[in-house]
Formats: C-alpha cells, sequence, structure tokens
C-alpha cells in the first residue's frame, strides 16, 4: 500500500516527523511511544532495543497503530495501521545511528549491553487527519 500522496513530506529525512507506535500488552492494554522512524518505501521501520515492551509486545501481537505528526503543524498528521512482516538484529545498530544523526545530529550512544532491533511494519490502512 503506497504511502499518501499529500504526506509525502512527513517521510523526508529532513522533516524529523515523530512516530507515535502504539501496541497491545499481553494483558490487551495499550502501549503507545513516540519514536524516530525511517521507510524503505513500502514499509515503516521501527529500531529499538530488545526487551522494551515494544519490542515484547510486536513479536508476541504484530498488529499495531501509528500517528505520524508534521512537526509543523500538530493538527496535521497521518494515522497508519500496520502489521509487523519482518524483524532482525542484522543492520541494526548501523540503521539507529543515522536516525541518532537525523533526529538528535550526533552519532549515537551505545549502552553495554544493548541488542538493537529493526522492525518492518506493513501498512494496511491510513486514516487522513490534513
Amino acid at each position: 500500500m503506497p504511502f499518501p500522496e499529500k504526506f509525502h513530506d512527513l517521510f523526508k529525512p529532513e522533516t524529523k516527523a515523530f512516530l507515535y507506535l502504539a501496541t497491545v500488552s499481553e494483558k490487551g492494554n495499550p502501549q503507545v511511544t513516540p519514536v524516530w522512524f525511517d521507510h524503505d518505501g513500502e514499509h515503516i521501520l521501527i529500531n529499538t532495543n530488545e526487551g522494551r515492551i515494544k519490542d515484547r509486545n510486536m513479536k508476541e501481537r504484530p498488529d499495531v497503530h501509528m500517528v505520524i505528526q508534521d512537526p509543523s503543524d500538530p493538527y496535521r498528521y497521518l494515522g497508519i495501521r500496520g502489521k509487523v512482516v519482518s524483524y532482525t538484529r542484522e543492520g541494526a545498530d548501523e540503521h539507529i545511528d543515522m536516525l541518532s544523526r537525523r533526529y538528535y545530529g550526533k552519532p549515537w550512544t551505545y549502552r553495554e549491553g544493548q541488542k538493537r532491533i529493526i522492525f518492518k511494519i506493513q501498512p494496511t490502512r491510513f486514516d487522513d487527519h490534513a
């Protein structure tokens, strides 16, 4: 499913838009986290540390909801429903470093014991809020 054309600006690296990721816990409770994100043209890419709540939730319950908010207009955002289609540790350290440089302007500071992981999410529906 292609990203809606009128929201392409939110996917540009220079925009630095945050994505709000909603997952569901084993007890059915929602868990929402603002995250840096990337994309490959078809999928949303989320990088996190293995063992975090969102990591466990997405591995066990792959249906997620997301919102990408326009940093220049908080009333303009794109709602996305999606499904985790894969995850990998391969390239995850390099990926988080790229995201850190994009969003924070500095290299990623690695913490001992961290195991980064990239989740690939296939959008299944877009909710337009422009």
